[in-house]
């Protein structure tokens, strides 16, 4: 199934696209220095995709942009039209349990929609120590984490005393020279200096720190004590490390980085002090300008979707990477006042750009207008098809995707079913994989195997149909009916996960809608819980949970309930069942409900 198809490890930075409107400029130290606009507010669009740690899709991450929530779909995806955001620093962020939040910040424009690529750290537990007695906590990359004896608070508790408890580390470091940085990496590199002023950084190492208690509170470093970080800088940096470095935290408010205290470099280690946890990292600022270009064949037919890497010419590790939009057009920030080099990749995977350049950008904004990549250097394979649906009729509400390279592309459908676009090529023939859904029916294809050729390529029609892609989850409370899966989320939608929680370890499936009340969004939900040993398709598993939003109360199981497992797909694919019964509601006392209730959910775990 394509959701078991491996990606590759990539390095995608995100260039924003930019805003026009001058901000207030100020002088710093003798430099221009630039104070943000974090008051306007744009109609922005952001679209993209969301990776676990071994490039696999994840399933149901909650995504915020603006005041929107929604949740990604079984290959990653999500997709944001028209939200008022921060014309500056729009902030993506994705949420999902066991992983450090995932952090995009573009700069929006109404007439563009960003696209990004998000890469979730587990939040693995490094080590623990006692809170009272401190300790040292040290990741194998050499990151290390040093805490003074009661130096650690629980935010969450009335007792103003120190925690004196085990403190479990979740921690995680960023290698600045890692392919995959831009993606994990909170942010877009730009930070707000000690003076008010945004600067573009370049990183030499950052670190993903939380603490918890074993119950799971979330803790940390008390009033005025610190804790100390050092960052391991790997050996290709080390000669151009600077003695000295200014330390930045991550404001997930604004989705820019702030400058607090410094680091001194010991070694081949940044040591610094802290006096709080989130994400945090050594950077060099520096001045930028704006830039942009579009990128076209030697026909002028703009080349969407492929790589554009700037680096200064005397510091290639400060480097920015861009995709180009759908009208070969990228923007972002480079280095002001300096030499830089710009290449083209057809993928990151490739070795030898398909065009390169060097330009130089003074203290204005630079347009190198159109970039003609010359046609004995470029293969780009011309993809046209179309998608019916299980009747063999045009799919208009749908997509065609395909992955290549372990990357995920998403493209719309024509009104009559067809779809065209342009696809750069490495090293001659690509295979990759499609599949076309259509959203009317529920019902998607199978992977499709295509090889891409050099010109037109032709794809046979694919049919949308064999998989039923609908979720839903049917109850009854005593004779009432209840349905969520009508209406496609936000406002419905499913969680799948596993408790060790529950005795024994049990399945979770949650359904929620969203009703409207007055001016106020209230959530209605349903939850079951059941025995995790053993599932499998036509199995009965023991109920361990019942809660609905209905029955205001807490409820036991009056009798022992039977959960049937009528569809137990891979991760990725669907568990489906049905369950009859009663519980038992503690207000009024021993108030006995019937309940019933039929399933269909996409497993996440």
């Amino acid at each position: 199934m394509l959701n078991k198809i491996k990606l590759f490890t990539t390095f995608i930075l995100f260039l924003g696209l930019l805003s026009c409107q001058k901000d207030i400029v100020e002088i710093d130290n003798g430099n221009i220095g630039i104070i943000p606009d974090l008051t306007t507010r744009v109609n922005g669009s952001v679209s993209g995709f969301v990776t676990d740690e071994n490039n696999l899709p994840i399933f149901g991450a909650a995504v915020s942009f603006g005041n929107a929530t929604t949740f990604t779909d079984e290959y990653g995806y999500f997709r944001f039209n028209n939200q008022l955001v921060v014309k500056n620093a729009a902030v993506i962020t994705v949420k999902y349990n066991g992983y450090f939040n995932g952090i995009k910040t573009i700069v929006a424009q109404q007439n563009h929609t960003g696209f990004v690529r998000i890469k979730l750290l587990p939040k693995v537990t490094a080590g623990n120590f006692n809170g009272a007695s401190g300790g040292i906590i040290t990741l194998n990359n050499g990151l290390t984490i040093s805490f003074p004896a009661n130096a650690i608070t629980n935010p969450l508790s009335s007792n103003s005393a120190p925690y004196s408890g085990d403190v479990n580390v979740s921690a995680s470091w960023m290698n600045p020279t890692a392919q995959d940085l831009s993606m994990i990496m909170p942010g877009d590199l730009r930070g707000i200096d000690e003076n008010g002023s945004i600067k573009m950084l370049q990183t030499f190492g950052m670190a993903a720190v939380e603490l918890f208690s074993p119950s799971g509170d979330k803790l940390q470093i008390a009033p005025g004590s610190k804790a100390t970080i050092s960052f391991p800088i790997p050996a290709a940096m080390t000669s151009t490390s600077p003695s000295n470095i200014p330390l930045w935290h991550f404001d997930e408010g604004t989705g820019l980085w702030k400058e607090e205290g410094f680091a001194t470099k010991n070694g081949s280690f940044y040591v610094g002090e802290v006096s709080h946890f989130s994400f945090w990292n050594c950077d060099v600022p520096s001045n930028f300008v704006e830039f942009n270009c579009n990128v076209v064949n030697a026909n002028g037919t703009p080349i969407p979707y492929t790589w554009v890497k700037i680096s200064e010419v005397s510091n290639p590790f400060n480097n920015r990477i861009g995709i180009t939009d759908s009208t070969g057009y990228v923007s972002g920030f480079v280095p002001s006042n300096s030499q830089l080099n710009l290449e083209v990749f057809t993928d990151l995977d490739c070795a030898t750009p398909i065009y390169s350049q060097t330009f130089s950008a003074t203290n204005v904004n630079v347009s190198l207008g159109s970039i003609t990549i010359p046609t004995t250097t470029l293969s780009v394979a011309n993809v046209n098809g179309s998608i019916t649906d299980c009747s063999n009729s045009p799919v208009s509400n749908g997509f065609i995707l395909m992955v290549k390279n372990g990357f995920y592309f998403r493209y719309n459908l024509h009104a009559n079913g067809s779809y065209t676009f342009s696809v750069p090529l490495c090293n001659g023939p690509e295979n990759v994989y499609f599949i076309g859904e259509d959203n009317t029916s529920g019902q998607q294809s199978n992977p499709f195997l295509y090889t891409l050729n050099n010109g037109s390529n032709n794809v046979s029609t694919i049919q949308a149909c064999g998989t039923n892609t609908q979720q839903f989850f049917n109850y009854s409370i005593n004779g009432t009916n209840y349905e969520i899966g009508i209406i496609p989320p936000p406002i419905d939608t499913f969680y799948y996960y596993v408790t060790q929680q529950l005795n024994p370890a049990s399945i979770v499936i949650n359904a929620q809608r969203i009703s409207n009340v007055g001016n106020t969004h209230v959530p209605i939900n349903i939850a079951i819980g059941f025995n995790q040993a053993g599932t499998a398709t036509g199995t009965t598993q023991n109920m361990t949970m019942y809660y609905t939003s209905e029955i205001s109360d807490s409820t036991n199981i009056n009798t022992p309930i039977l959960v049937n497992i009528t569809e137990f797909g891979a991760v990725g694919q669907f568990i489906s069942g049905n369950f009859n019964g009663s519980v038992i509601g503690a207000l009024p006392t021993n108030t006995i409900y019937n309940v019933t209730g039929n399933f269909r959910v996409r497993r996440t775990q």
